[in-house]
């Protein structure tokens, strides 16, 4: 009996040990796994505890570890067009290799209300099935590289794909470094920003500071017959075939002997912080760029990588706009560049780089190979001292300012531009004398806001923006929302100062690229002697307060959700002809080209009638400063000239007065009163015209 209580007692106790072992085991381990989870490790069955420290969730097959999934907003804060991260779900195996990948959040309008998201999605899954080891080059023009992994890019969406492959690579290279054997920890150590010498070239050289590669043509003919052939075409057996020293220039003691205190300080202003600037001079035979290659963007003939995992590195093309100055006395080089490379990619200065120069060859004559020179470099340890652990990261330059020093080219040719037109305004009673040039300017400002504004720059304003603004206003403005795009900023800041000089004309008839298409829809109908259909006065009047309605409706909407108001946004056509050049689906492909279609008969139809945007800009500019469209006595009453020949939109009164509110300033009328072959006014002074009253 007792014995049989004993053993009941063991029973009980087995029991309630398994139940503990089993609760212990549940709070650590899950059985029950997200979808999301699912779809990137489909044979996991459990997943275990997030740390706290790193916020990743291992993912098992039984007791067997498959892998990691994290979210890369934990690990980057990469800001895109939106002002937001873009959040992608991330999911690796034990090797490194992308299993699968997400994007759980982002709020980027080129794929919210104009491209669609499955061109997003389609760039992400790219990523499915490579490893992080693999170097990444978006968009190049040469893929010539066999130890490349090139992906295809978006049309229209380059600033954000940037920010999306930088999310995934560095997220993931910062997990792996965490979790994966073989992947290197970070640093420890930062450079020693006090040590400093004045040293000559041959110092530098001489103490490690700056490396020399240097491989001559003989040395690397000996490789193979194939390789021996190209670079036979290349150099002689006495040249160099390949002479590089390359040094980074961000370390002071290198930078500042080589380009001196004011060029170091604009290499720094180029860099955030964190990152390195390497430079690299060329006196060989062989460049270490292809012809094909594109400033500001990845060479695919030079790579680097360290520890196995690639080193990413970018030009930042320094001498743009500024000659290469040096206060040494270097090697007669034949090309210098300066390349970044980015502070969260886990590269560690102070550990071997090994740098690969790729030679191409054809080894049949369908078979094309290539051929890596590699060269291995370590900085010397003084150059570094032991760092801190830092309570605070340091704050990163803002994504906008660089976004400013990749499209220089577009600010200056835009400056440029309003610059000119400004000008044209100023002078525009002499400017309209000469009837022919005043007609040619206007053609080539009309060609270049529609080619270059538009279809280039994406220089379209919209009555988003005006809406956007307001909702800043009320709910925290931000002013680095907007300088994420310098061309619409630009635009919105000009526009806005000249509303109150000129009223909205200088925009409707000189910025607007739709504007522009329907002016010249409005040319074609001439050369074809379309006959024009004329509203009557009373029509046009109350049709003009359409425009002013859906922009009550639309500022109004946007205050009670700003998705269903960009939605209706589309009553514009802008996204459809100029930013996604009428590649969309179809219905409003047709919306668009009806409305231009519409055009050939009722000149500039959407802008008169249907435009919300000039219906703002009309409200704000409603009364500007100067008014120099010059008007006669004799304007109105009796002549009607202007009011029936030249002012195709209407903007001309009866009693002869200028509507500023919805003239677009076309000048042509000013250059009907300035001609007098043109002005008939002359022709009235003896004579009485009875002018009948049009209701």
């Amino acid at each position: 009996m007792f014995l049989k209580r004993f053993c009941l007692h063991i029973f009980g106790l087995f029991v309630l040990l398994l139940t503990l072992s089993f609760h212990a085991s549940a709070n650590n381990d899950a059985t029950y796994i997200p979808s999301d989870i699912t779809q990137i490790f489909p044979s996991a069955t459990r997943i275990g505890t997030v740390e706290p420290k790193l916020p990743v969730t291992p993912v098992y097959q039984l007791n067997e570890l498959l892998g990691y999934v994290f979210e890369s907003d934990n690990f980057t804060d990469f800001i895109g067009f939106s002002g937001d991260t873009i959040n992608v779900l991330i999911g690796i195996d034990t090797q490194g290799t992308f299993t699968g990948l997400k994007v759980l959040n982002h709020h980027e309008p080129i794929f919210l209300h104009g491209l669609g998201e499955q061109p997003m999605v389609r760039f992400v899954n790219q990523y499915q099935g490579h490893s992080i080891k693999e170097r990444f080059i978006i968009n190049s023009r040469d893929k010539s590289s066999k130890e490349v992994t090139y992906f295809d890019g978006i049309t229209r969406a380059t600033v954000s794909v940037q920010v999306i492959n930088d999310t995934i690579i560095t997220s993931a290279l910062q997990v792996a470094r965490a979790k994966l054997d073989g992947f290197v920890a970070a640093s420890t150590v930062k450079i020693n920003t006090d040590f400093y010498q004045t040293l000559n070239f041959t110092q530098l050289v001489e103490k490690g500071y700056i490396n020399h590669w240097q491989l001559s043509a003989q040395q690397a003919m000996k490789v193979s017959a194939e390789v021996a052939r190209e670079i036979n075409q290349l150099s002689s057996d006495e040249s160099n075939f390949i002479e590089l020293y390359f040094g980074f220039v961000d370390i002071p003691i290198i930078g500042k002997n080589l380009l001196g205190d004011a060029e170091y300080q604009r290499l720094l202003d180029n860099l955030k912080p964190g990152e390195h600037a390497i430079m690299f001079f060329n006196l060989g035979d062989y460049s270490f760029i292809s012809d094909e290659f594109v400033p500001q963007t990845v060479p695919s003939r030079l790579s680097a990588e360290q520890s196995g995992f690639p080193v990413d590195i970018r030009d930042i093309d320094f001498y743009s706009y500024y000659d290469p100055s040096f206060t040494l006395q270097l090697p007669e080089f034949t090309e210098q560049k300066v390349f970044r490379i980015k502070s969260q990619s886990g590269f560690e200065i102070n550990k071997p780089i090994n740098f690969s120069l790729a030679v191409n060859y054809n080894q049949s004559f369908l078979s094309k190979q290539q051929q890596l020179f590699s060269f291995n470099a370590l900085l010397p340890e003084n150059l570094f001292i032991q760092q801190q652990p830092q309570a605070k990261t340091e704050k990163r330059r803002p994504l906008w300012q660089q976004i400013w020093l990749n499209r220089t080219t577009e600010i200056v040719l835009l400056l440029i531009y309003l610059s000119l037109l400004t000008a044209v305004f100023i002078k525009q009673k002499s400017l309209a004398k000469n009837a022919n040039a005043t007609h040619y300017l206007r053609f080539i400002a009309l060609s270049f806001v529609i080619i270059f504004i538009g279809f280039y720059a994406q220089g379209q304003l919209s009555v988003v923006n005006i809406y956007t603004f307001l909702l800043a206003l009320v709910q925290g403005f931000n002013i680095e929302l907007f300088l994420l795009d310098p061309i619409i900023f630009i635009l919105w800041l000009f526009v806005f100062l000249t509303l109150f000089l000129w009223g909205r004309g200088m925009f409707c008839g000189w910025l607007c690229p739709f504007g522009a298409l329907q002016e010249f829809v409005g040319i074609l109908a001439k050369k074809l002697n379309i006959k024009q259909l004329k509203i009557k006065p009373s029509t046009h009047l109350k049709a003009q307060k359409i425009k002013y309605l859906l922009l009550v409706l639309l500022v109004g909407c946007s205050f009670y959700s700003l998705t269903l108001a960009e939605q209706l946004a589309e009553i514009e056509p802008f996204k459809t002809s100029i930013t996604l050049n009428f590649v969309r689906y179809w219905p409003f492909t047709l919306y668009a080209v009806l409305l231009l279609a519409i055009g050939l008969k009722i000149h500039k139809f959407y802008c008169r009638y249907l435009c919300p945007l000039g219906a703002g800009l009309a409200v704000l500019g409603r009364f500007p400063v100067f008014k120099w469209l010059t008007r006669r006595a004799e304007c109105g009453s009796p002549c009607q000239l202007c009011r029936t020949k030249k002012c195709d939109i209407d903007a001309i009164q009866h009693n002869g007065d200028i509507d500023y509110h919805e003239c677009i300033q076309c000048l042509e009328c000013l250059v009907t009163v300035e001609n007098p072959k043109l002005c008939v006014i002359s022709k009235y002074k003896d004579k009485a015209i009875k002018v009948t009253k049009v209701s």
